[in-house]
């Protein structure tokens, strides 16, 4: 079976009066992320990792954020209709999640289990800082970039 490789990345800024939802699980956290959706940027990295394996167009393509219909969307729903889309199974995911605060280490089980769930991949989640450096280390927001393994057949 050939097998594809995709890379996803996001970004979103922290926002007053939002959940932290990263991979679809809730982290305790004084502040959100701002987004159309529910801005889970570990789930939309995931899904453009995916896309991109797939050869498919990227999430803002398939999932437009000037569409009534994506406001405040669950992204792992979202998610959910990606794998549906494919012609085969994903193998593999692998996510690196780059944040100051809040430390991921105590959900990073309830996160790799909850996307393993929705995609039947083998799934990994790490987290890392940005050394205090730019916007990320500055404490205004939360990146991730993820790597997907899709077969094509």
């Amino acid at each position: 079976m050939p097998v594809s490789v995709g890379i996803g990345y996001d970004s979103h800024r922290f926002a007053e009066g939002r959940p932290l939802l990263l991979g679809g699980v809730e982290i305790p956290h004084d502040r959100g992320l701002a987004g159309h959706s529910d801005a889970d940027v570990l789930t939309h990295a995931v899904i453009d990792a995916v896309l991109g394996a797939a050869g498919m167009d990227d999430i803002g393509t398939i999932f437009p954020d000037d569409e009534q219909a994506w406001k405040d969307a669950d992204s792992i729903g979202l998610l959910q209709t990606v794998v549906g889309m494919l012609r085969g199974p994903i193998q593999n995911i692998d996510a690196t999640v780059i944040c100051e605060q809040p430390k991921l280490g105590p959900h990073r089980a309830a996160i790799v289990h909850r996307l393993g769930d929705v995609t039947s991949a083998r799934v990994n989640v790490k987290a890392t800082t940005n050394e205090g450096m730019g916007w990320i280390g500055r404490g205004e927001g939360i990146a991730c970039v993820a790597v997907a393994a899709v077969d094509l057949d």
